[in-house]
């Protein structure tokens, strides 16, 4: 639904000329509903103008793009689109090198724009059209040596002015500092990293800088991790993902101490890095003590990602020590043992937890019951719950619902990968009916839905590579979801597409 002004808005943005001619005389509080349906209608000559002119400090994606009064369609939520993105870059790239040009000039006007905000944009999916994280984060760093380049220029031109025969007669004003910061989360691996290097090496002193949020690195070596972690801003990151880098405890070893100075990390993703406590020699465990000393340190962590990592027995040592409660806990595929869940259960985490990830881990057999406990102690705060390809069977969710049903506030389930039936399945979903928050539901293709050479009891591997009678699977779908519209909770998806619908944030959560 579109609001009068915006349907105005979206008419003055499709006559470029027009516009350019009137931006002078618009009220800047027109600015903002003008950048929603430039950038929602693709107007990109029309977003370069209204960038280049921006009358207020700040320009956040975040605010302009969501839901508002005159738009109801939030825009941060899909794909960002490519020609959008690089039109504003050129836009505030534009914007800055003209303001440089102007600066020792005495008609120069003080700087408008000082931060470009673009946090909170999407990253899911790949096409013409959109924008990776890791395009962005190219694209903004050969932005900010693009403009080094044209600061140096007019610096020189400067220099020169000031040397000239009438240096002395020309009383020049002294000039504004001229610069904008971008706030950004970062993506870097080995094809991106040698540009993004060269534009954080200039960042102070550069008039474009960027100030990372949220930093993810993958498959990049110890001393190129160091490296771009030393360049960051210490108080602005929030978050740091190092994913498929093969670390283990010697190479965390490198990396832990360098995550210190970051005073506001509230999130560190260590998946797939390599630790393998089940075979520790000595030096290993001076090791895996350090890990946890250096985790310790952390002060605001809230999120840790732990994902593929073997901790068997391990996790008192690990977690024990951190100063606060961790709000999400990610320990898929991590070979956990009964006494770690019993740790979990009666530990300071617990009663804060608003998403845990047990994926990947054997809940049939001895875990079941301390996991059944701990579920029951998360139940007054969790909101994501991921337990696929866990080997439970019908008989095993059974056990849970009682402590599953407890999760009042539960937002999002996954069973995905686990053997159940379509009985069972059934029973799930008349058993959770009352959990109303219950929104989204990634269940698995039912058992009896599989050919008959489907080994039993199946692993995960097993229910991934055997194929599914479509036809069978088609009719148990259209009977939950009429069970769903009979209970009148239409508003719940219950689905098998673990594509279609992206993981709830930590920080959304």
């Amino acid at each position: 639904m579109h609001s009068l002004v915006f349907l105005c808005a979206q008419k003055v943005v499709s006559h470029h000329a027009t516009l350019r001619g009137a931006l002078g005389f618009l009220p800047k509080d027109l600015y903002p509903v003008l950048f929603k349906a430039a950038f929602m209608d693709k107007r990109t000559l029309a977003l370069q103008d209204l960038v280049q002119t921006w009358p207020f400090p700040v320009l956040s994606f975040q605010k302009l793009l969501r839901k508002c009064q005159h738009c109801e369609r939030a825009l941060i939520r899909e794909r960002p689109n490519k020609l959008c993105i690089q039109t504003v870059i050129l836009g505030v790239v534009t914007y800055l090198i003209k303001m440089l040009e102007d600066r020792h000039r005495s008609k120069s006007r003080g700087p408008r724009l000082q931060i470009l905000d673009m946090t909170g944009l999407q990253d899911e999916g790949q096409g013409p059209e959109t924008m990776s994280l890791w395009s962005r984060t190219v694209t903004l760093a050969k932005a900010c040596l693009d403009v080094s380049k044209q600061q140096s220029k007019c610096i020189k031109r400067a220099s020169k002015r000031r040397k000239g025969p009438y240096s002395s007669a020309m009383a020049l004003p002294p000039s504004q500092p001229v610069c904008v910061d971008v706030w950004v989360d970062l993506f870097v691996n080995s094809t991106s990293y040698g540009v993004l290097k060269d534009a954080l090496q200039i960042n102070s002193s550069n008039a474009l800088r960027l100030r990372c949020r949220n930093f993810r690195v993958e498959e990049l070596s110890i001393a190129s991790t160091v490296g771009l972690l030393e360049f960051l801003d210490p108080a602005g990151v929030r978050q740091v993902a190092l994913h498929f880098n093969n670390l283990g405890l010697s190479g965390l070893r490198v990396v832990l101490p360098h995550l210190a100075k970051f005073t506001n990390l509230v999130s560190l993703k260590l998946p797939y890095s390599n630790i393998d406590v089940r075979r520790l020699t000595v030096g290993m465990e001076g090791s895996l003590q350090y890990f946890a000393t250096q985790l310790s340190r952390l002060a605001c962590l809230k999120e840790l990602n732990l994902g593929s990592s073997r901790l068997s027995g391990k996790l008192t040592q690990l977690l024990g020590d951190l100063q606060s409660p961790l709000e999400s806990l990610e320990l898929a595929f991590c070979y956990l043992l009964p006494n770690d869940l019993a740790y979990l259960s009666q530990s300071l985490h617990t009663p804060a937890l608003k998403k845990l990830d047990l994926s990947g881990n054997n809940l049939s057999d001895c875990l079941l019951q301390p996991f059944r406990i701990l579920l029951a102690e998360a139940s007054a705060t969790l909101l994501h719950l991921d337990i696929m390809e866990c080997r439970m069977m019908d008989t095993h969710l059974a056990t849970l619902l009682p402590a599953l049903c407890r999760c009042s506030r539960l937002r999002y389930l996954g069973v995905f990968g686990n053997p159940v039936s379509s009985k069972g399945l059934k029973n799930l979903l008349h058993q959770t009916l009352g959990l109303l928050d219950l929104k989204l539901v990634i269940y698995p293709y039912p058992v009896d839905c599989y050919g008959e050479d489907l080994p039993w009891p199946p692993t995960s591997s097993n229910l991934l590579d055997s194929s599914v009678d479509e036809e069978k699977f088609s009719r148990v779908n259209n009977e939950l979801q009429q069970m769903l519209l009979s209970a009148n909770r239409a508003d719940a998806v219950w689905t098998t597409n673990l594509c279609r619908f992206n993981s709830l944030d930590n920080f959304i959560l």
